[in-house]
């Protein structure tokens, strides 16, 4: 490859690091001052657990909301996004932000299985949690914008709506990145794992963000999935880019945040 990787973030973000740096210490704020539950098995494996962040006041079962992290599929945990609780929460919902296993040492196949298990786990034991498992919705951000294409196709348990982030929907330029020496994505992979080339159920009100500020192929992938999904057009962020955009998610007071917040509400999502 010549010139600038679009999908190397690192590249594209100047301050990089202290966007991480953000993720890690409002995280740490939010484990600190919400009432949590944290590392519950939704499955067997060691990584197969998720975190519960719950509202200060609920008024009967509240909605729940799923949130996937990005990472490219080989980075990154549930404890780097605790802050999206801040927003999932001021919402009146219970926040799950999950975990699952990292690229290369499983393949795609298995992170698709756990976040479907993740969710069948979230809608079979939201009653003793205080949640609403008839009001569950789901969002992620990069990579776990692409894997919440996985709950919608098919749906494994009923979605109320979905929010999908600056995601990737098909994994063939990958291949052509700089990521392929460290996940090595098969042919296999790109054909049965790539939302855009695969068939998804209508019904599910499903919203997609990018911020202005991301590369073209991000672009280009967010509009090209709003139209197989014929849902509505792209929203753009004003200013944000790949790595703040999650951040704005999890900040109330946000675009971002808004619409997740309308969402979760069930009220609608402005475009």
């Amino acid at each position: 490859m010549t010139g600038i990787d679009p999908f190397r973030t690192r590249d594209a973000v100047p301050d990089f690091d202290r966007y991480v740096a953000q993720y890690v210490a409002r995280s740490a704020v939010t484990r600190a001052t919400l009432r949590s539950q944290r590392d519950i098995p939704y499955g067997d494996a060691r990584s197969e657990q998720l975190d519960l962040f719950f509202p200060a006041a609920p008024s009967g079962p509240a909605p729940v909301h799923l949130f996937i992290h990005g990472g490219y599929w080989r980075a990154w945990a549930k404890e780097d996004f605790s802050f999206i609780a801040d927003t999932v929460t001021t919402a009146g919902a219970i926040a799950a932000i999950m975990d699952y296993d990292l690229m290369p040492a499983v393949r795609m196949a298995t992170i698709v299985h756990q976040v479907r298990r993740a969710a069948q786990w979230l809608a079979a034991h939201a009653p003793g949690f205080g949640g609403d498992p008839t009001h569950l919705t789901i969002s992620g951000h990069s990579a776990g914008a692409h894997l919440c294409c996985f709950l919608l196709n098919p749906p494994v348990v009923p979605i109320q709506a979905a929010l999908l982030v600056s995601g990737v929907y098909d994994l063939k330029p990958l291949q052509s990145s700089f990521l392929q020496p460290e996940i090595g994505l098969t042919d296999d992979e790109v054909a049965r794992y790539s939302p855009l080339h695969a068939a998804h159920a209508v019904g599910t009100p499903t919203t997609i963000l990018v911020g202005e500020h991301e590369t073209v192929p991000f672009h280009d992938q967010a509009a090209a999935l709003a139209r197989h999904l014929r849902t509505a057009p792209v929203t753009i962020l004003p200013d944000a880019n790949h790595l703040s955009a999650v951040l704005d998610l999890g900040t109330p007071t946000t675009q971002a945040a808004g619409v997740l917040t309308r969402m979760i509400e069930g009220t609608g999502i402005p475009i």
